[in-house]
């Protein structure tokens, strides 16, 4: 019978061993390690990323703002 999924049937060599996890160390160096392989921002794209959440939260509270006042307006228009 055959699998609908199709599998390496060559023989591995015996001599691979699995990777062994590494040596358990501190917070602090295991930190510094995966900060060394952040890809940073340059200032000109931090700078425009910036300005753009800060123009879109703007606009999203302003929405939700207007949103507000006008359920506000039109309950105080039934519920005289």
């Amino acid at each position: 019978m055959t699998s609908p999924i199709s599998e390496d049937t060559s023989k591995k060599s015996p001599d691979t061993k699995p990777a062994e996890p590494a040596a358990p160390r501190g917070f602090l160096p295991a930190t510094v390690d995966e900060l060394k392989l952040v890809v940073w921002p340059s200032r000109q794209q931090l700078f425009s990323e910036s300005i753009a959440v800060i123009l879109m939260v703007s606009l999203s509270a302003a929405g939700i703002a207007a949103v507000s006042r006008f359920f506000g307006w039109a309950s105080s228009q039934v519920f005289r």
